[in-house]
């Protein structure tokens, strides 16, 4: 096991980034999604789908 991980130290070193800014991305996008914010980022005013991706808040 000691000879694998010292053989491939760096690529799980890679993996491991590459998991952890993956997983900051889509906590991200399910943080932004809970607030009501679009995916597009410029809002929902001058969208062409306006109304239609978030329901009619009361």
């Amino acid at each position: 096991m000691a000879a694998f991980l010292s053989a491939n130290i760096g690529n799980i070193i890679v993996i491991m980034i590459l998991i952890a800014v993956v997983s900051l991305a889509i906590r991200s996008m399910i943080k932004d999604r809970k607030s009501g914010k679009g995916g597009c980022g410029c809002g929902c005013a001058n969208c062409a789908m306006h109304g239609k991706c978030h329901a009619a808040k009361k």
